[in-house]
């Protein structure tokens, strides 16, 4: 499987969200909240290409957004296999 990370913040509902479909998929993955460590959020920006919003979620080297596009891959059946090693 694939390297999964988040950058987050425990006041989102929707990195909550985001957290909860990984999981119930069985998927580890590395979490990074923005806010206790706010140094991490400009090198969020940057990895995310300006993106400023949490959660932004990186399956391996693919940025792939928030939690919105996330349930969007899944909807489509297109997760499982970006997540496949």
């Amino acid at each position: 499987m694939k390297k999964v990370e988040l950058y987050t913040s425990p006041l989102c509902g929707f990195c909550h969200a985001a957290k909860r479909l990984l999981k119930s998929k069985g998927v580890k993955f590395s979490e990074t909240n923005v806010l206790a460590q706010p140094g991490k959020k400009a090198e969020m920006i940057k990895r995310a290409n300006g993106g400023r919003t949490v959660p932004q979620i990186f399956i391996g080297d693919k940025h792939v957004g928030g939690c919105d596009e996330l349930h969007a891959l899944e909807r489509a059946g297109k997760l499982d296999g970006m997540l496949a090693a």
